[in-house]
């Protein structure tokens, strides 16, 4: 896949690893549309940022995505690459905590179910570009469950989509899916499960770069790969490592 001359979505684009992602995407060229919750973090994102556009528009929500939609079909029809990053994490006990439900709902929607909704509308104008790319921002908890256990599932389902969406795009269209599956980042969404002993998000960002320019589908970056190495190896192992000390 091309890096450069590309016009490229990021969901969740204001921050962490989708703000590091967009970073090296308009260093090298490349149309980038970010989109956020909040207009002052999209702003100053964009500062940080050359070639540039700030959406604010929350995947969850399904006016907002019909309206991003329509932006991006009449004001960036050479759209190429579509990045789903946005996330929502909730820490707790599942064994004993209340409101289990309404995390996990609120999990699957933004991490699973907005994913296939916003895939779903930009698919016809990604499969009339020449080259086109939707990269699925999943985590090493879609292999092994961690601490964040309802997360980890909408990451497992998202992880199992994008499997089965790669298999029949290439069947009928030059769309290609890609996963990133980063390990523990020390980014603000993951501060409260330590996330200041992860892997930095610049780092993540420059390993994407490089795998999505080799065509390497399933982007295991940092302590995934010995994560996954090890579940192949022995999954009671794996899921052992992944538990909070």
């Amino acid at each position: 896949m091309k890096t450069t001359n590309n016009t490229v979505l990021i969901s969740g684009g204001s921050a962490g690893i989708g703000l590091e992602i967009a970073k090296l995407f308009s260093a090298n060229g490349n149309k980038i549309i970010i989109t956020g919750r909040n207009k002052e973090r999209l702003d100053k994102a964009l500062s940080q940022l050359n070639n540039a556009t700030g959406i604010v528009s929350d995947v969850s929500d399904s006016k907002d995505t019909e309206a991003l939609v329509e932006t991006l079909v009449n004001d960036f029809p050479d759209l190429n690459i579509v990045i789903n990053n946005a996330g929502q994490a909730y820490l707790y006990d599942v064994s004993n905590s209340a409101g289990a439900f309404e995390k996990a709902e609120d999990e699957i929607l933004t991490n699973y179910l907005a994913v296939i909704r916003l895939n779903e509308k930009l698919l016809p104008l990604l499969k009339s570009r020449t080259e086109a790319a939707i990269v699925n921002v999943s985590s090493v908890v879609a292999f092994v469950p961690g601490s964040l256990a309802t997360y980890s599932a909408s990451k497992a389902a998202l992880h199992s989509y994008s499997q089965s969406l790669r298999i029949a795009l290439a069947r009928t269209s030059d769309v290609k899916v890609f996963e990133l599956m980063p390990p523990l980042v020390d980014t603000e969404f993951s501060a409260p499960i330590n996330g200041k002993n992860g892997m930095a998000a610049s780092a993540v960002a420059s390993d994407f770069i490089e795998a999505l320019q080799n065509d390497l589908y399933e982007i295991r970056v940092g302590n995934t790969q010995h994560i996954y190495d090890l579940y192949l190896s022995s999954p009671a192992e794996a899921l052992n490592a992944m538990q909070p000390a």
